[in-house]
């Protein structure tokens, strides 16, 4: 196994990639989790000669408490967990609002590129880490009514209580460490530095440039 530290997210990148071997010059698309996941997955999708794109989502918060998650947009795609008393007019507006924000971000990292069609295709999911986990699953679920031929996530470090919910939710999972002490994303790189927008931007058209 691994030591139970990373370099950074370009050694967390080489050492997933090798994990994901099977996929090289395969029907298969890169989706990463901006802005932490871009770097990993730019290593992952040059090692396996693979199209990089990014997958982009947002919790709807309740009405009352915005931390708790009542469901999840993408530009494509919604969940809703039902909850009574909130009503299907904050919904709608939530949706509205939040959609506007994930289509500047897009615009922002993607210029004018479309988002890649993934239907049938293998979808290997990568971020930089799990802390809880919720926001990507909740992209799984979107990413799954897209049909994809499979959904496998890729990612460095997580709880080690979370591995068999991602097992289950996935058709391959993947990662280096799982950790029964976790303490945070970050405290298993030597380097954690924010990734920022402009990186991500920079990552993105070198991976797919603008035509």
């Amino acid at each position: 196994m691994y030591n139970e530290i990373l370099k950074d997210r370009i050694e967390a990148g080489l050492l997933l990639a090798e994990k994901l071997k099977t996929y090289q010059n395969s029907n298969s698309i890169i989706l990463a989790v901006p802005r932490g996941g871009v770097p990993i997955g730019h290593e992952i999708a040059k090692k396996l000669h693979l199209p990089l794109d990014i997958v982009l989502s947002k919790k709807i918060g309740h009405p009352y408490n915005k931390e708790f998650a009542i469901g999840a947009v993408s530009l494509d795609s919604m969940i809703i967990n039902e909850h009574p008393g909130v009503s299907n007019v904050y919904i709608d507006e939530e949706i509205t609002r939040l959609r506007k924000l994930l289509k500047e971000k897009y615009q922002l990292y993607m210029g004018n590129r479309e988002p890649m069609d993934i239907k049938g295709k293998n979808i290997i999911l990568v971020d930089d880490g799990i802390a809880t986990g919720n926001t990507l699953l909740a992209s799984i679920k979107m990413l799954r009514k897209q049909k994809p031929a499979k959904i496998i996530v890729a990612v460095p470090v997580l709880p080690y209580g979370t591995v068999a919910i991602f097992e289950s939710n996935t058709d391959e999972f993947i990662y280096l460490i799982a950790s029964k002490s976790f303490r945070g994303v970050g405290g298993f790189y030597e380097e954690f530095d924010q990734v920022e927008d402009e990186e991500v931007v920079k990552i993105l058209n070198v991976a797919s440039p603008i035509e």
